[in-house]
C-alpha cells in the first residue's frame, strides 16, 4: 500500500510547509496552517495542459509568423460594465468578480446572463450555493426568461466539464469556485488547493474552447478575494463590486484588466427589479453638497477613461490630547499628514495642534495625486471657517515646496465640470497653454498653492 503523503498549507496565503506552524512564515496568520493531501498528477493536468485541437501551441513560433485574428467583442446591455471590462466581453476570458455577501454580485451576472442568452448566445449558469428552484425565484424577480439561459446545479467540477462539454455554451458563469471542488484533490472545497486546482481547470476549458468564463469569488472580513492571490494571478480580469447593502449604489471597480484600463469605474444602482447602471455619476455624488459649509471643495477625478466630479470635506478642530488626530476616508491617510505639513511650513498655517478629519463624499476612493490641491483647500477652508464658492472646481497636484503641478486630460475634467454648471475652475497654471476652457467657465491658473487659496478664499 502506497503512503499517502501529506504537508501543511496556509489557508490564507498557500504557503507550504511539511509540519504544521502556529504561525505562517508568509503571511504572519495565527491558526491557518492546514494538512492536506499532495495533489495527484492527474489533477495537475490544469491550464497547461496540452488539449488536442486547442489553442495552446506544441512547438516555439516566432512571433513575426503568428497571425493575429481580430474578434469583436461582446457587448452587454450595461454599458457601464462594458466599459469597465475594457470595452465588452472577450471571448476565451476568464473573469473573477468578489465582493461582500449580499452587495449583488449574483444578480448582475444573471442579468448579464439573461441579456446575452437574449441575443442569441448559449450561457450556462452553474450555482453551488443555490437550488435551481432558487435560482428560478431570483430569475422571476428580476424579469429573466430565456430558452438560451441553461441553470445547472453542480459543484462537482468533473460533471461540470461534462456538462459544459455537452450544451457546448458561449459563456459559463460560476456561483462561486469557493464552492466548486476537484474530487482528486482531498481537501474540503474552498481550500486553497481545492480553489487553485479548479481555476486551473477553468482556464484550460475558457482557453481551449473560446467559452468566456465568469466566476464569483467570496472576500475575506479584510474585504480582499478569500483564497490565494495565485487566484487573482491567474484570471484574466479581476472585478470588486463595491457598496454599503444598506444604501442603493454600487461601484463596480477594475483593480486587474489584461484588456482594458484597470482604473475603471462603473456605478449601478440596485433597484427592486435588478441593478440600472448610473449614466451620469457626478450629479449623484453631488446632489446632497451642503451650500457654504465651510472645509468643502469639489474636485474632478479620472477614474479610468471618464472624469467624475466628487466633493472632498475636511474637518479640522482643536486636538484633546497630546498629539494631534489624522483620519482620512476614502483617499491614502499618508497624503493628509504631508499636505497639511506643506500648509503649515509653505502657507503659515498653525495645524500642528490640530486635529484633522478628511473624507471623499460618496464612498469614492480616488488616488491619483490631480486632487492635492483640493485636499488642501479643504483643509484650509475649514481651519479658517471660511467657505469656498459652491461653483468653484479645483484641480491639480501639490508638491513638497508648494508648488502645484500639471494634471492629465484637464480638458476632460473642466468639460465634465461646465456641464454640471460650474463657473469658475481654480487649476495649474501650466495646463492653461494649448487650448480654450468651455464658454461661461473662467479658468484660474495658480502656480503655488497660497495662490490657490487666495483664488479660492480670497485670502
Amino acid at each position: 500500500m502506497v503512503k499517502r503523503k501529506t504537508k501543511f498549507m496556509c489557508q490564507e496565503c498557500g504557503y507550504e510547509s511539511p509540519k504544521w506552524m502556529g504561525k505562517c512564515p508568509g503571511c504572519g496568520a495565527w491558526n491557518k496552517m492546514v494538512e492536506e493531501v499532495e495533489v495527484t498528477g492527474t489533477a495537475r493536468r490544469g491550464a497547461f495542459a496540452h488539449s488536442q485541437g486547442g489553442t495552446i501551441a506544441s512547438k516555439p513560433t516566432p512571433i513575426t509568423s503568428i497571425e493575429m485574428v481580430s474578434e469583436p467583442r461582446i457587448h452587454t446591455d450595461l454599458a457601464e460594465l462594458n466599459r469597465v471590462l475594457g470595452g465588452g466581453v472577450v471571448k476565451g476570458s476568464l473573469v473573477l468578480i468578489g465582493g461582500d455577501p449580499g452587495i449583488g454580485k449574483s444578480t448582475l451576472l444573471l442579468q448579464v446572463s439573461s441579456q446575452l442568452a437574449g441575443k442569441g448566445h448559449q450561457v450556462l449558469y452553474i450555482s453551488g450555493e443555490e437550488s435551481l428552484r432558487q435560482t428560478k425565484l431570483r430569475a422571476e424577480r428580476l424579469g429573466i426568461s430565456s430558452e438560451n439561459l441553461l441553470v445547472y446545479a453542480e459543484t462537482n467540477l468533473e460533471e461540470i466539464n461534462r456538462t459544459i462539454e455537452q450544451s457546448n455554451p458561449s459563456f459559463v458563469i460560476i456561483d462561486s469556485i469557493q464552492t466548486v471542488f476537484h474530487p482528486d484533490v482531498t481537501s474540503a472545497p474552498g481550500s486553497v488547493s481545492q480553489v487553485r486546482e479548479c481555476t486551473a481547470e477553468l482556464m484550460r476549458i475558457g482557453k481551449t474552447k473560446g467559452i468566456a468564463i465568469f466566476i464569483v469569488g467570496h472576500v475575506t472580513k479584510e474585504g480582499a478575494i478569500a483564497g490565494p492571490r495565485l487566484l487573482e494571478h491567474m484570471v484574466d480580469t479581476v472585478l470588486y463590486f463595491e457598496g454599503e447593502r444598506h444604501h442603493t449604489y454600487r461601484i463596480l471597480r477594475a483593480v486587474k484588466n489584461r484588456f482594458g484600463s484597470t482604473n475603471e469605474m462603473g456605478i449601478f444602482e440596485m433597484k427592486e427589479f435588478g441593478l440600472e447602471e448610473v449614466e451620469n455619476p457626478s450629479e449623484i455624488f453631488l446632489e446632497e453638497r451642503s451650500r457654504g459649509a465651510s472645509g468643502s471643495t469639489v474636485v474632478a477625478s479620472m477614474e479610468g477613461t471618464r472624469p467624475v466630479l466628487v466633493e472632498i470635506q475636511a474637518l479640522i478642530s482643536p486636538t484633546s490630547f497630546g498629539n494631534p488626530r489624522r483620519m482620512a476616508t476614502g483617499i491614502d491617510h499618508n497624503r493628509v499628514p504631508l499636505l497639511m505639513a506643506v500648509l503649515e511650513k509653505r502657507v503659515g498655517l498653525l495645524l500642528a495642534n490640530q486635529d484633522a478629519y478628511v473624507k471623499v463624499a460618496g464612498g469614492v476612493k480616488l488616488d491619483e495625486p490631480a486632487i492635492d490641491l483640493a485636499v488642501a483647500v479643504s483643509i484650509a477652508s475649514s481651519f479658517r471657517d471660511q467657505p469656498t464658492r459652491p461653483t468653484d472646481c479645483i484641480i491639480g497636484e501639490v508638491g513638497l515646496t508648494g508648488e502645484v503641478r500639471r494634471v492629465s486630460r484637464i480638458e476632460q475634467r473642466v468639460q465634465e465640470a461646465a456641464k454640471l454648471g460650474f463657473e469658475r475652475v481654480i487649476l495649474p497654471a501650466n495646463n492653461l497653454g494649448g487650448w480654450k476652457g468651455p464658454k461661461g467657465v473662467e479658468l484660474i491658473g495658480v502656480s503655488s498653492v497660497s495662490e490657490a487659496l487666495r483664488a479660492a478664499l480670497g485670502g
